[in-house]
């Protein structure tokens, strides 16, 4: 019996439809030794060695897969070909090996890999088995204790000055300093108005076109400052304004030009997750989550890479799908490189396994969001194949005087790429036009606007940031923003993510305090000697070192040094239980009310401040209102204030507005949608 082992059960579903039955095809599910929980786990003083173990809830299934080894007689490790997986193969072979020799018959324990779950692609492999690459598996390493090193010895300080249960981490950090930083920005920004000067004119020749828009650039052949006029400038406008009602316009220049547009790359891991999040609501996460299934199904490449390369099989493929749909002038062969430091060009970009498995044959056979991220693969793959999309681009000059207005016009002249994977396109057609031609005034306007501050990060964004600051890499995206939402450091709203009180404790602490954590530039200059531990150019024991032993005596001194970034402030309530006083307290979720007497009275109340009054009756009980709270995990959800006298509680939120059809309160989800919050109704309306 030939022997594959693999990571997850669906990938052993998926090869064991086109293996023969001589292989037997069974899950590790994920890693199979890990660092403990409890504590440290790393021998400081003998050159950072791990001190793995079997977690309790893996031993049945390690105990099975020893049991099933000792019957093989090959054994082949077929988990993913990046850092991750080299890990848990070389995780796997330790364990396996640990076997008593006369019981384990198999005298080969060989790795194999592919980038996609096909039958070629894994008989391929099965041809072509390789030893375990102890540099990947080295990188993974060092990556993992280096995270342990910092997590388990920064958490301890935040614990004491700020609050239980925090944590610090060496990615994670910087990018919470992204957010804090953004946030601060936003909240210090002072908006102004200013004016913009737009005259929609007419011409009076025959065309199919006679009206357009123009903007004032231009006053005595000095440009005004973008974004236009200051609200201090406001006579100014007026005169302007005036001096218009006199003017003649006059078409002083015409310039048109072709301009060619290549369509994106394909979609690498941090793209996907961008792309996915911008077009289709998708959280990092949840891309991710449905990637790896459409990977495992065979339907998609592996999804965690940073290269752009594509396969001479699929290359050729791409060009005679597109030439038989769309026609010859529509294909054209590209080849990417990326300009990603460190990126495995070995992999490939995330692509269909096969361009003929097309969206609409195999929608009826995956789940709503499946065929959707399936659809976005496959036409961003296809469309990388296409030929540039050209455009006429116009710009028209008219001059009123001193005054010089600017239109832009921009006309397809032929899609390309475009006709697979639309994209928005600022189209501005304008009337057949001469130079000294006469234009006419219909209306001349001044638009007041005003100055907006920096957006927050939206998960893409954020991904975005993270990949051109080179901090993490496509396996660690989702972690860091789940770690974030997770320690309450972060909340999401509106598909933003904003800093919390705690967020922003936990950032300032670490900025003063170990700059180095939150540096970007520090950080990335780790990220890439662990890309020169995967290659071989550098040993992960001195990298570790290197960074540790400094560390370590600044934590030790900063102990001493840092004050408690948070005091408990006294209030004018007390408990209702025991009557001593209560305080302000912090915890990750933020402040709340609690005893003075703690431990012996365990009395806590949430703060009035961290809940939102909707001034909504409760529809249950008649008496409380409807309050907007937040679980211990920090998710909101919506509930009477009178709880627990009263259960009623939602997570959709409620508006004051009640169902036609069975009169239960109606709530809004997260997608604009009002429905009934009654589960048994189906009244169901968009807003």
């Amino acid at each position: 019996m030939k022997l594959i082992i693999v990571e997850s059960p669906t990938k052993a579903k998926t090869i064991s439809n086109f293996l023969k039955d001589d292989y037997m095809i069974i899950s590790s599910n994920g890693h199979v030794r890990d660092l403990p929980k409890s504590k440290l786990g790393i021998d400081v003083e003998n050159n950072f060695q791990p001190q793995y173990i079997v977690p309790l809830k893996k031993r049945k299934n390690v105990n099975n897969l020893k049991k099933i080894a000792q019957g093989a007689e090959y054994i082949y490790l077929a988990t993913d070909e990046d850092r991750e997986g080299e890990a848990i193969a070389w995780h796997i072979k330790q364990l396996l090996s640990e076997t008593k020799e006369q019981k384990l018959k198999a005298k080969i324990l060989e790795r194999i890999a592919f980038h996609e779950i096909t039958k070629e692609a894994v008989e391929e492999a099965l041809k072509n088995p390789r030893e375990i690459d102890l540099k990947l598996v080295d990188a993974q390493q060092a990556r993992r204790i280096l995270d342990r090193l910092v997590g388990y010895t920064l958490s301890p300080i935040l614990w004491e000055k700020i609050a239980k249960k925090l944590s610090a981490g060496r990615v994670q950090s910087p990018a919470l300093r992204l957010i804090a930083e953004r946030e601060r920005e936003i909240e210090k920004f002072q908006s102004e108005k200013y004016y913009n000067i737009v005259a929609k004119l007419k011409v009076e020749k025959e065309s199919k076109i006679s009206e357009f828009e123009a903007c004032l650039t231009k006053i005595n052949n000095q440009p005004i400052e973008k974004p236009g006029l200051k609200d201090k400038e406001k006579e100014k406008v007026f005169k302007i304004l005036e001096d218009l009602k006199k003017a003649k316009f006059i078409v002083k220049s015409l310039e048109k030009k072709q301009v060619n547009k290549n369509p994106s790359p394909p979609l690498t891991t941090s793209t996907l997750q961008q792309e996915a999040n911008n077009k289709l609501g998708f959280s990092i996460r949840q891309t991710m989550f449905i990637a790896q299934n459409l990977y495992e199904t065979g339907l998609i490449t592996y999804m965690r890479t940073d290269s752009l390369n594509l396969s001479e099989k699929f290359l050729n493929e791409a060009s005679d799908f597109i030439e038989h749909s769309y026609g010859k002038n529509f294909k054209e062969i590209r080849r990417f490189k990326t300009k990603i430091k460190g990126a495995q060009e070995a992999h490939e970009a995330i692509r269909p396994t096969s361009i003929y498995k097309t969206p609409e044959e195999i929608e009826k056979k995956l789940e709503k969001n499946q065929a959707k991220l399936y659809q976005l693969i496959w036409l961003r793959a296809l469309s990388s194949q296409m030929t540039q999309a050209k455009f006429e681009a116009i710009t028209c000059e008219i001059e009123a005087g001193q005054y010089l207005f600017k239109s832009t016009g921009s006309l397809p002249l032929f899609l390309g790429w475009l006709l697979l994977y639309p994209e928005k396109q600022k189209e501005n057609p304008l009337p057949v036009l001469k130079t000294k031609d006469e234009v006419y005034p219909l209306k001349i306007e001044a638009i007041e606007s005003e100055t907006k501050p920096p957006s927050r990060f939206s998960e893409a964004s954020l991904v975005k940031m993270l990949e051109s600051l080179e901090i993490g890499r496509p396996s660690t995206y989702v972690p860091i923003i789940e770690t974030l939402k997770g320690r309450n450091y972060v909340i999401k709203e509106n598909r933003y993510l904003k800093p919390t009180e705690i967020g922003f404790l936990v950032n300032d602490l670490l900025n003063k305090h170990f700059s180095e954590i939150v540096d970007f530039q520090f950080t990335a200059q780790m990220e890439e000697n662990l890309d020169k531990i995967a290659a071989g150019e550098k040993d992960w024991v001195s990298v570790i070192k290197n960074f540790y032993m400094p560390f370590k005596e600044k934590v030790e001194k900063k102990e001493k040094e840092i004050k408690k970034n948070f005091v408990e402030e006294k209030t004018n309530e007390v408990c209702p239980i025991c009557g001593k006083p209560l305080i302000i307290k912090m915890s990750r979720f933020g402040k709340f009310l609690a005893c003075s007497g703690f431990p012996e009275c365990r009395f806590t109340k949430s703060l009035k401040e961290n809940n939102q009054d909707l001034n909504i009756k409760c529809p249950k009980c008649q008496t409380g209102e409807i309050i907007k709270k937040r679980t211990k995990k920090g998710r909101f959800f919506f509930a009477c204030n009178k709880w627990p006298k009263c259960d009623f509680a939602l997570w959709d939120e409620p508006i004051n507005k009640f169902c036609p059809k069975c009169h239960s309160i109606l709530v809004k989800t997260k997608k604009g949608v009002i429905k009934c919050s009654n589960k048994k109704c189906d009244y169901l309306r968009e807003t």
